[in-house]
């Protein structure tokens, strides 16, 4: 205790001499003092030797000489800044700005820029829709009724505070409201993130991205559907890639179809992603049921259209080689740095 006395006297009467004239001297008399390293902090270090019961005196002392250490800083501060020569400043404005690290698209943006792009070329315009959307444009208008079994192939995620309102399960709300609009012919494609209540796995997750499409005019038919689509296959995949089609079952087309590509991870010979088939399907298609059509006012005796609708990560699955759709959004900069110059 004694000790600590002394040295706590000898570090004022230095303390009580010193004088600055510049920044560097109060920055200087910081480090020594009150730094991670310095006096005040080595002093605190020697509680532990203090008897037990002056440990109590011991402490207010510190602390008091702590606040003296800090007024006399502050103080230093002070005169120095009203001083009559500035400290010179340690940044040189001449220099050179730092240069910023090369950011990337991530791969989902790069993949949709891409579809986009491809039935753009075909005339296809881009519009937006709200993520969440009432029941009628994400379900009832497209012929999905209330009980319909259909709704049981969407596990759905619902908005507590209005049971009428979901997180869309597909970009089809869109669909429905540019019908609505009654600007005939619609020729749309509609990007976007959806919703369905599923377990995550390496070929599945809780929320994934959407392109679908829409062409509503007279005499439209499957056989332009299917051109539309070996078109935009040929373009995305290359004139090598192999295309099926089957029969299959949507409540808003009829006939409808799956789409399916020859698998670009094994090459054919069976994967995870392609179930051991050696063929991925990358969308569903069909034309427009014509209940769709009444719904949206459109006369389906005189309009016919065909829609389709594919998600956005299997493709880039298939495109970049990536064998697990969780890694899209696990924010793994190994992951993502891979991209930044990927087209």
């Amino acid at each position: 205790m004694e000790q600590l006395l002394e040295q706590i006297a000898t570090y004022k009467k230095e303390i009580g001499a010193v004088t600055v004239s510049d920044a560097k001297g109060v920055e200087d008399f910081r480090i020594k003092y009150l730094g991670t390293k310095g006096i005040v902090k080595a002093l605190m270090g020697e509680m532990k030797q203090v008897a037990a019961e002056n440990k109590k005196e011991a402490g207010q002392l510190l602390n008091e000489f702590k606040q003296f250490v800090e007024n006399k800083y502050e103080a230093l501060k002070e005169s120095a800044s009203n001083g009559q020569e500035p400290a010179t400043s340690a940044l040189d404005l001449t220099l050179p700005g730092d240069s910023l690290p090369i950011g990337s698209r991530h791969p989902v943006i790069l993949m949709r820029n891409r579809i986009v792009s491809i039935f753009q070329r075909l005339g296809f315009a881009v519009a937006d829709g709200p993520e969440i959307e009432d029941d009628w444009h994400n379900f009832g208008a497209l012929n999905l009724p209330e009980h319909h079994p259909a709704r049981d192939m969407q596990d759905t995620f619902y908005v507590q505070q209005n049971p009428d309102w979901v997180l869309r399960t597909h970009t089809s709300n869109v669909q429905i409201r540019e019908m609505e609009k009654g600007k005939l012919p619609v020729r749309v494609v509609i990007p976007g993130r959806v919703y369905r209540n599923e377990t995550v796995s390496a070929r599945s997750h809780c929320f994934f991205h959407q392109v679908e499409g829409l062409y509503i005019d007279e005499k439209v038919s499957f056989a332009d559907l299917k051109q539309t689509l070996y078109f935009f296959v040929k373009e995305m995949y290359g004139k090598d890639v192999k295309v099926r089609f089957r029969p299959s079952y949507f409540p808003f087309t009829e006939p409808s179809a799956e789409m399916d590509v020859s698998c670009f991870i094994c090459g054919g010979s069976g994967c995870n992603i392609c179930k051991k088939t050696g063929w991925v399907e990358i969308l569903g298609c069909g034309m427009v049921h014509p209940n769709v059509l009444t719904n949206c006012n459109i006369d389906p005796a005189k309009y016919t259209g065909f829609a389709f609708g594919m998600g956005i990560e299997r493709p880039a699955m298939l495109k970049y080689g990536i064998n697990d759709i969780r890694l899209f959004s696990e924010n793994d900069l190994r992951f993502l740095k891979q991209f930044t110059s990927a087209t």
